[in-house]
Parts: C-alpha cells; sequence; structure tokens
C-alpha cells in the first residue's frame, strides 16, 4: 500500500506576493523605512524585478507590474486596497517606535485580540499589521507619555 501524501507536512510557508507600480519607491519604503533585507532578487539590465524580501523569520515578493507590452497588466483599481498582511512580533511597540524614527508614518498601537497593533501602508496601499502579544485590557490604545 503506498504512502498518502499529507498536504499538512509538505506545506513549509505561505510568502504574499505584492504586485508594485515602482519597484524603486517600494525598496525604499521596505528596505530603507521597515528594514526588511532583500534575501534573492531577479535583476534585468540593472534593474531589480523581482525581489524576495525578509524580517525576522517572515518574508514576501516584490514584482513591478508592467503596463505595457508583453505580460502587461493594468489594475482596475488601487492595487493593494483591501490587503492586510499580518506580522506577529516579539514587541509591536518597539517596531511602532522604529518605523516612526523613520518617518515611516504608522499607526498609534491599540490592543485588539489580545495583541498590540500598529500598521503602516505600503507606496501601493497594501496594509502591514505588526502584532504582539499582551495582557494590556482590550481597546487600550498607546501613549509615549504612559511609557
Amino acid at each position: 500500500m503506498a504512502e498518502e501524501s499529507t498536504p499538512s507536512l509538505n506545506v513549509r510557508q505561505a510568502v504574499p506576493f505584492l504586485r508594485v507600480s515602482s519597484m524603486e519607491s517600494s525598496l525604499r519604503f521596505y528596505l530603507d523605512g521597515l528594514g526588511f533585507r532583500m534575501a534573492k532578487n531577479w535583476i534585468v539590465e540593472g534593474e531589480v524585478r523581482w525581489c524576495w524580501l525578509e524580517i525576522g523569520d517572515a518574508a514576501l515578493m516584490l514584482q513591478e507590474f508592467r503596463t505595457e507590452g508583453e505580460n502587461s497588466w493594468k489594475p482596475a483599481g488601487k492595487v493593494g486596497e483591501g490587503v492586510s498582511i499580518c506580522f506577529i512580533c516579539e514587541d509591536a511597540l518597539a517596531l511602532y517606535r522604529e518605523f516612526r524614527s523613520r518617518s515611516i508614518e504608522a499607526s498609534t498601537p491599540f490592543v485588539g485580540n489580545g495583541m498590540w497593533v500598529t500598521g503602516v501602508k505600503d507606496p501601493d496601499g497594501y496594509r502591514l499589521e505588526f502584532e504582539s502579544e499582551t495582557e494590556t485590557p482590550e481597546e487600550t490604545l498607546f501613549s509615549e507619555s504612559e511609557v
């Protein structure tokens, strides 16, 4: 009897693949602003066409969509609208402070579902949420003056 395939043991990771309108703007945001590092890339004629970015144990991929010619695509609306990616962290408040120090507009942290949550929007409108577990009461808003 042949062993049955077990999909749950075969799947190792989910990596969001974001289509972006400007690789240059996106790389500036993710690398310089949020602190991701580029682990893999595909370069054509000196330009990054695709990349794999990592922060801690999390990853995502970016590729600039072409608006003309072969394999072109024009989105019907704003590319990142309605898309949220949650990153579970050790300390979302520390990331909030770090992002703000790099002039990234991060939302004021609040407690939701037992986690501190702060978020940013990338240049295309993708929403990135950074969350960490807490015992702080639900709906608490973070205040720098309380630290």
